[in-house]
């Protein structure tokens, strides 16, 4: 059968590539195309086109590459086309995946959506949409199956989340190489240039409080080394590390954490984190009204309680920066709490089959139908 995969952004590549995988080993003779990443060129996609090239974060980041936006789906469209697969898999990057599936459902195409938009937090009303143009949407938090079944009578499936099965399947005992002995603050500024302008530096700037600790920040996949120059020039004594962000986790004491993904990434590595946030004034500004949710963080989102600490927008300076830190450290306040509440998350989100086999059970079905 033929497949063609849509992901926009590194953590889709991260679940995208596991869901090659799973479907390759499900249906042997599968020919995948995709849009995404590494992950998934490695499971054995054909790469359509690189998830670099279409990360745009925030209203105005978007509207000023508007026309390369626009000029993405058209091309996506066309190429959809020439393949001719038998079910198109969408994971997650909503602002253009929700541009292609009514065109997709138009011209017959079976359409399957891996990990839910967060319609939850912000324009609900493109659930009617979804509901019209998705012959099944997959969800990934507990909360979204309910969301979707009692305020749209939609039965959709819960497939769990895909990280825990990244984590448990990441190789242990790989060597950092890092100048120091000393224990590790990781720092994660996030996967787009225009997240890790806008964080990185106040991250960094808390360094030279805490001599007691290395600094190690992971870059991101997909940004060239040379981006991070500026700042290992600015900031000798903090290590950057490339693609060994899970094994930065797994050897750290504490992490500031971009908002995101990452943030149910440290969780589940067991490391106590501050989360940061600051975008484009304008941006944030108009976010700040059609954004419906209490948190920012996935961990306090799924446990419904502020568990772990959240500086956002104008809170993220160095000095709160600074403090929060100081509180989640071997002996703060706070570092204990916080693992007992990881222990209550993990609990939540363990599932008996992982979420790629799950997906790829429903996807391969779907497309022998």
């Amino acid at each position: 059968m033929k497949y063609y995969l849509i992901a926009g952004e590194a953590s889709g590549d991260l679940h995208g590539g596991r869901l090659v995988q799973a479907i390759r080993d499900k249906d042997p003779d599968a020919v995948i195309h995709a849009w995404g990443g590494d992950q998934m060129q490695q499971a054995g996609a054909n790469l359509v086109k690189h998830y670099r090239d279409l990360a745009f974060m925030g209203f105005i980041e978007v509207v000023k590459n508007l026309p390369t936006i626009l000029r993405n789906i058209r091309f996506c469209k066309k190429d959809i086309s020439a393949f001719n697969p038998d079910v198109l898999v969408l994971i997650d990057y909503p602002g253009f995946n929700l541009a292609i599936a009514p065109w997709a459902k138009k011209q017959g195409y079976k359409v399957a959506y891996y990990i839910s938009p967060q319609v939850w937090a912000w324009k609900e009303g493109r659930v009617k949409k979804m509901k019209e143009c998705i012959d099944h949407l997959m969800v990934i938090l507990p909360f979204e199956k309910t969301f979707f079944q009692h305020r749209w009578s939609w039965e959709v499936e819960y497939v769990g989340h895909p990280l825990l099965e990244a984590v448990e399947k990441s190789p242990t005992n790989v060597p950092l190489s890092l100048p120091s002995a000393k224990p590790i603050i990781a720092l994660l500024p996030g996967s787009r240039k225009q997240e890790i302008e806008k964080k990185l530096p106040i991250m960094l700037a808390v360094s030279s409080t805490f001599s007691q600790y290395q600094f190690v920040v992971a870059k991101a996949p997909g940004i060239d080394n040379t981006y991070y120059q500026q700042w290992e020039e600015a900031f000798p004594q903090v290590a950057f590390v490339q693609a060994k962000t899970y094994t930065l986790l797994q050897q750290a004491e504490a992490a500031l954490v971009t908002s995101g993904t990452a943030t149910l990434e440290t969780a589940l590595f067991n490391v106590p984190q501050v989360v940061c946030y600051k975008g484009a004034a304008l941006s944030y500004a108009i976010g700040k009204h059609v954004v419906n949710v209490k948190y920012i963080s996935l961990v306090n989102l799924i446990l419904d309680t502020p568990l772990v600490e959240e500086l956002i927008q104008h809170q993220l300076t160095p000095a709160n920066l600074t403090k929060a830190l100081g509180k989640i450290i071997k002996g703060g306040s706070e570092r204990q709490k916080i693992l007992d509440g990881y222990s209550t998350l993990r609990k939540n989100l363990k599932q008996e089959e992982s979420a790629s086999i799950k997906a790829a059970t429903a996807i391969v079905a779907i497309a022998k139908k």
